[in-house]
């Protein structure tokens, strides 16, 4: 830009000299007048007019170029002072001036870098909580439970049922990890007969409490290709979802379809509203609070090459599609 102002006042003073000087010429003879001065008048006068006009063209110019770069300016300190409050990009003006136009673009990418992070991190948080309370739940309350015996040998039993708790929990806060840093799920071959067993002895003392059952049905010995811990924290949230908002027994049936494997979890209450069925896997949809923990359900289930989609709103029927031993 500075390149082409300093061009555009060269080519001014040179055009008016030349201009002034070929009005000078006209008469042909020295002692002519052209606009009441002769030609020697004209050679003294012709330069000091060519440095007012390209003075006044500069000032111009100048004037223009301080405008554009207020207006780059200006935005500057919007777009600051909107990172300050948690905002993203602001809508850029091209003022034209290379150097600021460069350094507006940059600060609009950094203001929607730091937003799709803090975006990023507020998701994080949520799942955290979301995936961490649940387990912590349940073994408070397998913990209280081992208080209230007295027989040795069942506290054995609940303790060893406790240190899985534990276990799973530590599973679930390196998955959670792992997820942060984008890193590729690993997924082995896992007996659904020992996922379900570990999820029905955590959950024996929630449904006592609530006087309800939970049964598995369907052939034994399948396996599928998932994340145990991942698998688990599937199931987690549609069996919390159906002790907390459904009614009746709970009942999960599994079966074999090809190289794949179906898990449906389903109950005997009202199920999911109308309204909000097609929409419950979103995350800013909540029905009584589940709306959040259904959504990363089927993030869970994507990241481990399946799926997890309601077949059926009233009652609610939650299938799992996860793949076989035998898929590649």
């Amino acid at each position: 830009m500075r390149r082409l102002l300093v061009a555009a006042i060269v080519g001014v003073a040179v055009v008016t000299a030349l201009v002034l000087g070929s009005v000078a010429m006209v008469s042909g003879s020295p002692h002519d007048a052209v606009l009441g001065l002769d030609l020697v008048a004209w050679t003294v006068i012709s330069p000091l007019v060519a440095v007012v006009t390209v003075g006044g063209v500069a000032l111009l110019v100048l004037r223009v170029l301080e405008r554009r770069r207020q207006r780059g300016l200006a935005f500057l300190d919007r777009q600051v002072r909107a990172m300050r409050e948690g905002e993203g990009a602001l809508p850029r003006p091209l003022v034209g001036l290379t150097e600021v136009d460069k350094v507006t673009g940059d600060l609009a990418r950094l203001a929607g870098e730091l937003a799709q992070q803090r975006a990023l991190d507020r998701d994080f948080a949520a799942d955290a909580s979301h995936q961490l309370r649940t387990p912590l739940t349940a073994l408070l309350m397998r913990l209280e439970e081992i208080g209230q015996i007295d027989d040795l040998d069942a506290i054995r039993d609940e303790a060893a049922v406790a240190v899985t708790q534990v276990e799973r929990l530590t599973g679930v806060v390196d998955t959670m990890r792992s997820r942060s840093k984008g890193e590729a799920a690993q997924l082995p071959e896992i007996s659904l007969d020992s996922v379900l067993a570990g999820l029905q002895r955590e959950y024996q003392p929630a449904f006592s409490a609530a006087h309800r059952t939970m049964r598995v049905v369907g052939p034994p010995g399948l396996a599928v290709r998932a994340s145990p811990v991942d698998l688990s924290q599937i199931l987690q949230t549609l069996i919390e979802n159906a002790l907390a908002h459904g009614a009746g027994r709970v009942e999960i049936e599994v079966r074999g379809s090809g190289t794949s494997v179906v898990i449906e979890v389903r109950d005997e209450g009202e199920g999911i509203p109308a309204a909000i069925a097609p929409h419950i896997f979103e995350r800013s949809v909540t029905s009584h609070g589940s709306g959040l923990g259904l959504g990363l359900a089927r993030q869970l289930a994507e990241r481990n090459g399946g799926r997890l989609e309601l077949v059926q709103a009233q009652p609610a029927v939650f299938s799992i599609f996860l793949s076989g031993p035998g898929s590649r």
